[in-house]
């Protein structure tokens, strides 16, 4: 992920190996990680079973916030890809009825949402 886009907000895919040494303790034992993404120092990973998104806050960002969504309580999701002039696609996703999406996410053009829409669309349709 270039400079730019990490100061713009735009996430790029994280190494899976990475992801598991910092984070492994907050997987199950038989959970497993399917895709990663990393935007300054805010972390989504993909499970098998749900989607960790890991909110480092502050100044210091000692202060660290982890919304563990299950795939059962996504109702939907959303994916608007780049354009000519856009540099990035966002990924929305509602929980349960809720009118708003509690997550909206920004990717850079390194990233294949398509993938990322895949892993999502395989365990909430599936």
């Amino acid at each position: 992920m270039g400079l730019i886009g990490a100061l713009m907000g735009n996430a790029g895919q994280a190494d899976e190996l990475a992801l598991r040494k910092k984070y492994g303790n907050l997987l199950l034992d038989d959970e497993t990680i399917e895709m990663g993404f990393k935007l300054i120092r805010d972390v989504y990973i993909f499970t098998d079973k749900r989607l960790i998104l890991i909110d480092k806050q502050g100044l210091t960002g000692k202060k660290v916030d982890m919304l563990s969504l299950p795939y059962r309580s996504i109702s939907r999701f959303s994916l608007e890809t780049s354009g000519h002039f856009d540099l990035d696609a966002e990924l929305k996703i509602w929980v349960s009825s809720s009118p708003e999406p509690t997550v909206s996410k920004t990717f850079n053009r390194s990233v294949d949402v398509y993938a990322v829409q895949r892993v999502l669309a395989s365990h909430v349709l599936g």
